[in-house]
């Protein structure tokens, strides 16, 4: 492979790599992944993250997902603060609204996320974004703010997708967009997305790419596997995988500010 790639969120901290990052770092190198930006969905995994991401020479986030608002507490904003003060912490995240699972009570997914928003745009940080089936209230409470940063794993419908372009959002697209069944609909929709505001990412361990072949028996992702996404995604644009790799990093050194570094 002539290209190298980033991947845009990867869940490192998971407990099915427990023991396992250096390989997996190692693998995603070999595979032609340079870098990666690991993710923090609460206090302790941000913490990990950021662990990580110094450790590897990589990129985390510091945040609480929406399933994990119920645990925030009034330190929130001081401690997420004290995570960003790190050069490897380039977002505040993944933080955002998720009416599928309801897993925290719909009110509190909006207080945090709100608390979250605040913080980012006085720390002056892109927002690294989950939304599942909470679109309407989620474009509504970010027009309350002056943000940029990324909506992860968009599997939306072609309203969503245009609002939160016009917010001025980049879209990040996983292995969904390899699946036959559930991708389809984010199959159309990819090539409506400005190439200038695209990035991809493995979302690992989760929604390996179904294209993967030979089917690894753990059926874990992982960010060796970004190649299968950027290989789809260049078929749906009709361009090659050489141009999405170069525009997907071009575009995210830019959303997270790293194009000096």
């Amino acid at each position: 492979m002539s290209y190298t790639l980033v991947d845009a969120g990867v869940n490192l901290t998971n407990h099915q790599f427990d023991d396992q990052h250096h390989d997996v770092i190692t693998r995603a190198s070999e595979a032609g992944v340079t870098d990666m930006l690991i993710i923090g969905c609460d206090i302790e995994s941000s913490q990990q993250s950021l662990e990580l991401a110094i450790k590897h020479l990589q990129y985390s986030t510091a945040g609480v997902h929406p399933h994990d608002a119920k645990s925030a507490t009034s330190e929130l904003e001081a401690q997420l603060a004290a995570l960003a003060n790190n050069k490897q912490v380039i977002a505040i995240g993944e933080c955002g609204l998720d009416y599928n699972r309801d897993f925290s009570p719909r009110d509190v997914q909006r207080d945090v996320f709100r608390r979250q928003l605040v913080l980012a745009q006085k720390l002056d940080l892109p927002v690294y974004l989950h939304e599942r089936d909470a679109s309407n209230d989620m474009l509504s409470i970010l027009k309350e703010f002056n943000i940029r940063g990324v909506l992860h794993c968009f599997t939306g419908n072609s309203p969503a997708l245009k609002h939160y372009l016009d917010l001025g959002l980049y879209i990040g697209i996983t292995g969904w967009v390899c699946d036959e069944r559930r991708g389809k609909e984010l199959q159309q929709l990819v090539p409506s997305i400005p190439l200038d505001r695209l990035l991809i990412e493995t979302d690992a361990p989760f929604l390996i790419p179904r294209t993967v072949k030979p089917k690894p028996k753990s059926r874990k992702n992982e960010p060796a596997l970004l190649p299968y996404i950027c290989q789809t995604v260049a078929q749906l644009y009709q361009i090659d995988e050489e141009v999405v790799a170069r525009k997907t990093t071009e575009n995210f050194h830019r959303v997270f500010g790293l194009e000096d570094c």
